[in-house]
């Protein structure tokens, strides 16, 4: 026997060595999907290859003197006129689209709280999707690197801290609209008994960068465009088909539970009414 055992050791290394090079063959071979930015590990679902092409589905942004500017102008004026209401407030809320605060926008328009551990599904939806919608409105922000309305009024911003960030980033189309926008189409989906309600969040959260005087009203008009793109190729996606799914029976099991937002969403719904006037 002590003639056989010893070359067991080699071939049990050759073994182990030839499944980690195999797992690794596996591992680079996957699709890479949109990555996040550092804030977080996720990725999106799409390839970077199923991406809407946001440079080939938005028209240039309006030119100065243009009747769609004059109308940017305007919207801005009368958004900036809510600095320091209620509702900038809620537009610096709005803001946030790091995990797990941003996870919890559409807690009052859907009736649920979403949590990393209760609504592992939904939690994993919402922020996966917000990765591929914000990434269908990059090739345009790049293109075109459209001044951002702060930098041209001079005026104050509802989040100070992503100043220095938003001046590099071009402001058309809006990511924070395209992903508000296809998070209200996907909720409305999966909770239809509230699909009212979270359009008209979906809507309201794109005004949110009016109000913090950090995009023009062209810019979330085709922010709501790239976000629907976005939605449309994201139902190709298996992974994403999957967690829809999912996220459908844990809201219907948190209905038959009878648990609801823990949210004030009396004060949040009143402050969301107050818009500018001459938004589209």
């Amino acid at each position: 026997m002590s003639s056989i055992l010893p070359p067991a050791r080699p071939l049990l290394g050759l073994a182990i060595a030839l499944s980690l090079a195999g797992c690794a063959t596996t591992t680079a071979s996957k699709p890479t999907a949109v990555e996040a930015n550092v804030t977080t590990k996720a990725v999106g679902y799409l390839d970077k290859t199923a991406v809407p092409a946001s440079i080939d589905l938005v028209p240039a942004p309006p030119a100065a003197g243009s009747a769609a500017f004059a109308l940017d102008e305007q919207v801005s004026r009368e958004a900036r006129a809510l600095r320091g209401s209620p509702r900038f407030a809620q537009a610096g809320v709005d803001a946030e689209l790091g995990f797990p605060e941003g996870a919890n926008h559409f807690s009052c328009a859907a009736d649920i709280d979403v949590d990393a551990v209760k609504t592992p599904a939904l939690y994993r939806l919402l922020e996966r999707s917000r990765i591929d919608a914000s990434a269908a409105t990059k090739a345009a922000k790049n293109t075109y690197q459209r001044p951002r309305p702060f930098m041209v009024n001079g005026e104050p911003t509802c989040s100070p801290k992503d100043e220095e960030g938003l001046r590099s980033n071009g402001s058309y189309p809006s990511g924070h609209t395209s992903i508000g926008w296809a998070w209200a189409l996907i909720l409305s989906e999966i909770a239809p008994d509230r699909a009212d309600a979270i359009q008209a969040r979906g809507r309201n959260y794109g005004e949110s960068r009016l109000v913090c005087n950090v995009h023009w009203q062209s810019d979330i008009l085709e922010g709501r465009f790239m976000g629907a793109a976005a939605v449309a190729r994201l139902h190709d996606n298996a992974a994403f088909n999957s967690d829809l799914l999912a996220a459908r029976r844990e809201i219907a099991a948190a209905r038959k539970a009878g648990l609801h937002s823990s949210h004030d969403c009396a004060t949040e719904n009143a402050v969301l009414k107050v818009r500018p006037q001459s938004a589209l």
